[in-house]
């Protein structure tokens, strides 16, 4: 018990050298720890301006911020469609959260229609939530691991899988 009182009282350094002389060398890796985690931040989202207009297919595993217009298919970690922005083709991203328009389908973890979202096309989801006033035409399927299987491309994968074992 005393030893805890040691080490919560900074005061006493004389009585208790052996015990402060512990606790820097201990208390140092794990500072170094946190440092060498700190660079692994994520870069800030980044952002198509609504003057942009992209034709192709963009990858990141970073977030997009689209505000502009996108004709090809978006994969992202975070992927967030502006009010004044339309999206064609495929988005998949963990997390989708709609304001504009998408036209096509939408996959992700956690998918979010706001109010003035408006979405034509199938969205497969873990979890989704739709506000009031959100435009959808469309179906809803729930699966547990959306990214991963592809509709059709997904269940060429299985027999493969099966074959093989």
């Amino acid at each position: 018990m005393f030893s805890k009182s040691k080490i919560n009282e900074p005061g006493p350094k004389a009585d208790g050298a052996p015990a402060p002389a512990e606790a820097p060398a201990k208390a140092a890796p794990a500072s170094s720890d946190f440092k060498a985690s700190a660079p692994k931040a994520k870069p800030p989202a980044s952002t198509l301006s609504a003057d942009l207009h992209v034709t192709g297919n963009l990858k990141t595993t970073g977030d997009i911020q689209i505000e502009g217009q996108v004709e090809g298919d978006i994969r992202a970690h975070l992927l967030t469609v502006g009010e004044g922005a339309t999206v064609k083709g495929e988005v998949m991203a963990d997390d989708v959260v709609v304001n504009g328009r998408v036209i096509g389908r939408v996959r992700g973890l956690k998918v979010r229609l706001t109010s003035t979202a408006r979405v034509e096309g199938d969205i497969i989801h873990k979890t989704i939530a739709i506000e009031s006033g959100a435009h959808f035409e469309g179906s809803v399927q729930r699966q547990d691991d959306p990214l991963s299987t592809g509709g059709s491309g997904g269940k060429a994968k299985m027999p493969a899988d099966a074959a093989k074992g």
